[in-house]
């Protein structure tokens, strides 16, 4: 049976603007009538690539992750860009950049296909992330940023899931891509 009871936002206040994230307070109206506080992170989005090699091999960047004091075997990914306008960058553009940034790779725009958008953590933050995988890829050079520090690898899909199974790839972006990535097209 579905709840249709009503939550009603009162308020929302930011508490700090961050470089990639704002975080605010929510000031919640709930069902009962009581007024509660959340937390809400405000986010303005992302693209991860699944890049594939022409011979079935997923290119992963192995860089330093903070907040879990660890490097990490991931997909590429970034976060959109704020335009001159001030608008902000498509997901599909995003994603066309971020390959070629962080891989050294790639393609033209119409040899990025759609796979699916994730929402990354919808308890607190509305951060959208829209996965295209990549194809008929040619070498470039990176443009990495000058925090950015990555090393790029080729994996069979067997080996990509080996690393997820015993736990060595544990960022859910990159599980949801390569999953999803297995499934949509039967490997």
């Amino acid at each position: 049976m579905e709840n249709t009871q009503e939550f009603k936002r009162l308020d929302r206040k930011l508490v700090y603007k961050g470089h990639i994230i704002d975080f605010y307070e929510d000031t919640v109206e709930v069902p009962n009538g009581n007024i509660v506080k959340w937390d809400f992170i405000g986010h303005k989005g992302a693209a991860a690539v699944v890049p594939v090699l022409d011979d079935g091999r997923i290119l992963l960047v192995r860089q330093f992750r903070n907040a879990i004091d660890r490097y990490t075997w991931e997909v590429p990914a970034g976060g959109r860009n704020v335009l001159e306008d001030g608008t902000i960058e498509d997901y599909k553009l995003t994603a066309f950049r971020e390959l070629e940034e962080e891989t050294g790779y790639r393609t033209e725009m119409e040899n990025l296909t759609f796979l699916v958008n994730l929402k990354m953590a919808i308890a607190y933050c509305e951060e959208q992330i829209d996965v295209y995988v990549a194809k008929a890829l040619k070498p470039s050079k990176q443009h990495l940023d000058e925090d950015e520090f990555i090393n790029v690898k080729a994996f069979s899909l067997a080996e990509i899931e080996q690393k997820i199974f015993a736990g060595e790839i544990q960022d859910a972006k990159t599980i949801s891509c390569i999953m999803t990535y297995k499934a949509k097209y039967n490997l």
